[in-house]
């Protein structure tokens, strides 16, 4: 699929969810984090390049900056260290052992370490086995929700990290900080990207 059109079909979930003031703050303090200085506030080194690798085979960089151009994994940690409870945090750190075992039991080692290929067939064999997201309205869950599991929940925190980041808002998809004037009846084949929500 190509790039942009998957940021579209993607982008009214990150903005849907993306509407608590602790999480921009939370997103602010990712900016000014240099990777070659980074320490994590949550992660294990081997969590980190977990993650990483992870955000980095979602969301590749092509012909706009990928996960870890805009800093992903650096929020996710900021996000599951400042806003986890104990349990939760517990929780996160056995499912992403378990994916490394996983991927160790298959493919003989952890996923950062894998090939290309083999962390392709990791994302796919995940893609297939993991639980989807129930139907929602503005936001709101409608009907049963299966279990997400840990791949699905990944995926999804990265894509929100990254729609949400200022290079994509900015660079990405369509900015306007002044707002214009409204436009009730104009064509979607002429609205162009989605729009950023600043």
């Amino acid at each position: 699929m190509d790039r942009r059109k998957a940021l579209q079909k993607t982008g009214l979930f990150a903005g849907a969810t993306f509407l608590m003031p602790s999480m921009l703050s939370l997103f602010e303090s990712c900016k000014s984090e240099n990777r070659l200085d980074w320490k994590p506030l949550f992660f294990t080194d081997v969590e980190a390049n977990t993650i990483a690798s992870l955000v980095d085979k979602i969301l590749p960089r092509t012909d706009t900056p990928g996960a870890l151009d805009v800093k992903s994994d650096i929020f996710i940690d900021t996000v599951i260290a400042k806003s986890y409870d104990k349990a939760g945090q517990e929780h996160m750190r056995a499912d992403i052992a378990a994916f490394n075992e996983n991927c160790s039991s298959k493919y003989g080692d952890v996923f950062y370490n894998l090939s290309d290929d083999d962390k392709t067939a990791v994302l796919n064999e995940a893609e297939k086995s993991s639980g989807k997201f129930g139907k929602g309205v503005w936001g709101t869950g409608v009907g049963p929700q299966e279990e997400i599991g840990f791949y699905r929940s990944m995926k999804s925190m990265a894509i929100w990290a990254y729609m949400t980041s200022e290079e994509i808002g900015k660079n990405v998809l369509n900015y306007d900080p002044v707002p214009g004037e409204y436009e009730p009846c104009k064509p979607l084949s002429e609205v162009g990207n989605k729009w950023s929500l600043g």
